[in-house]
């Protein structure tokens, strides 16, 4: 695909770590670049609208009930904090989560252990069902429920809205980190009664880092104490002379400071071309591609790890070959330009929807060269 203009050298099945750029992205970054030195900040009235319609863009892509729920905060790690030092904990309390979730949704919620909260975590390495194990977690204290919609490693994909449904009855405040499936897999936050949706931009969004997308349940943004406090997040933004201030109605509360104009410009961009060729198509491809790339794990009898069923994942193949170092045969793929991951054990394969099945099974002919 023209869009992507990838060194001829490079396999590039990485999109579940650092995704590379979209040729319109590109383009776009150095416009941006081009007229800031040109021209410095005269145009930014015009920056405010692509701003904008970032934010409308993302809204777009969750189907959010409303752009105001939506801030642009830095990362992930950053919207876990603001959830976690912004409730109020009483000791006693607890939060249920996944033992094998990524660093960023779990150290978080471990900080708080300090407070006397109780962190219950479940192994999925021993759950056929996780999202009824994970409820069975649950008690009269659990006051939140964070998880992975699609897990990092083993790519197992989670069916929220039971967990969803269960938050709402009980009162539990439901946290979703969706950076695996936001521009993989069709995402629903009213659908799965999500509070708090985030996920940075650097993944299948094919945007950069630096800018995360931060979705946040009006009801709940009102309980949450704020912990940085600036001009940009106080209602009358912009009023410089005014002394007496209160945060933004909006989501927007949630950002203190000055807006990442240069990323703005790039995930536009970048969202722009996935919404535009349609989320479902995206998602379509994506599974058409991660099921050649079971179809070559089998065919060469390596062990699978992400789940086989089609519901029970996104764009994402772990994978191991039994009686190798497999960490070692990753690093050796790296070298010869197979763009991949070392994770849970195996080696990790995260196809976007540009890519072909003609590079996949090329990487899969370089895999057995190693052997």
């Amino acid at each position: 695909m023209a869009e992507f203009a990838l060194d001829p050298a490079i396999i590039y099945l990485n999109h579940a770590a650092v995704a590379p750029w979209p040729q319109s992205t590109v383009a776009a970054v150095e416009a941006f670049a081009r007229e800031n030195g040109t021209q410095g900040s005269q145009n930014y009235p015009h920056w405010l609208a692509k701003e904008s319609a970032l934010r409308e863009r993302m809204a777009e892509l969750i189907n959010a009930p409303a752009v105001d729920d939506i801030a642009l905060l830095k990362s992930t790690s950053e919207g876990l904090s603001f959830i976690a030092y912004g409730l109020t904990w009483q000791t006693g309390d607890n939060i249920v989560s996944i033992a094998q979730e990524f660093p960023s949704n779990r150290i978080v919620w471990q900080s708080l252990q300090s407070q006397g909260v109780e962190v219950r975590l479940l192994d999925l390495a021993g759950s056929q069902e996780p999202e009824a194990d994970l409820l069975a977690l649950c008690d009269s204290r659990t006051r939140l429920l964070s998880v992975s919609s699609i897990q990092y490693a083993s790519g197992r994909r989670l069916q929220l809205e039971p967990l969803g449904d269960y938050c709402q009855a009980k009162g539990i405040v439901f946290v979703v980190d969706a950076i695996q499936s936001l521009g993989a897999v069709p995402f629903d936050v009213q659908s799965c009664q999500a509070d708090v949706v985030v996920a940075d931009g650097h993944k299948w969004m094919l945007g950069p880092e630096g800018l995360a997308l931060f979705y946040c349940r009006p009801s709940l943004r009102e309980q949450l104490k704020l912990s940085e406090f600036g001009w940009h997040m106080v209602e009358a933004v912009g009023d410089f002379d005014q002394t007496d201030w209160r945060p933004a109605d909006t989501a927007r509360r949630f950002e203190c400071g000055s807006p990442n104009m240069l990323g703005i410009h790039a995930l536009h961009s970048s969202l722009s071309l996935l919404l535009n060729l349609g989320l479902n198509e995206v998602a379509a491809a994506i599974q058409r591609l991660t099921d050649f790339t079971i179809q070559q794990v089998d065919a060469n009898d390596y062990q699978l790890i992400t789940p086989r069923a089609s519901e029970q994942r996104g764009g994402i193949v772990t994978f191991m070959l039994p009686d190798q170092d497999n960490q070692v045969l990753y690093q050796s793929l790296m070298e010869k330009g197979v763009m991949c991951a070392y994770r849970g054990g195996g080696i990790r394969f995260s196809p976007h929807f540009y890519n072909t099945e003609e590079q996949i099974a090329t990487a899969f002919e370089e895999l057995k060269t190693l052997l």
